[in-house]
């Protein structure tokens, strides 16, 4: 099992960025691909950005390429998202994600999740 805790979520202002944060326990880290998700309220939960295992592939919801950057480091066993220029539209909890499924579904594949963090962008 992975255990996955996510931090840097809080309040800003339309257009101010934030740093996620998730910091993983158990398994090892590096072989899954990562990714983060994000549920607004009264919303299912949405796939935001995922990076495979040694960080060579990259993917993005449309909504946010150009705006938020993936990264690993596999040293520290934690993944980031780099939240830049955001927008009232971003307010979500923000859930960090392991690829634990075997499965060829490439969002079915996410199988462990963290508690989340709340991002809440003001307008």
């Amino acid at each position: 099992q992975v255990q996955l805790v996510e931090s840097g979520g809080g309040l800003v202002q339309a257009g101010g960025s934030l740093r996620l944060s998730c910091a993983a326990s158990g398994r090892i880290f590096s072989p899954y691909d990562m990714g983060w998700f994000r549920q607004a309220p009264g919303k299912e939960r949405e796939f935001v950005a995922a990076i495979s295992g040694r960080g060579e592939r990259l993917d993005y919801t449309d909504s946010v390429k150009g705006r938020f950057t993936i990264s690993r480091d596999n040293v520290k066993n934690t993944v980031y998202l780099q939240m830049n220029s955001l927008k009232p539209d971003d307010t979500a909890v923000y859930y960090c994600a392991a690829a634990t499924v075997l499965t060829s579904d490439y969002i079915k594949k996410f199988g462990s999740f963290g508690q989340g963090t709340q991002v809440t962008v003001s307008s």
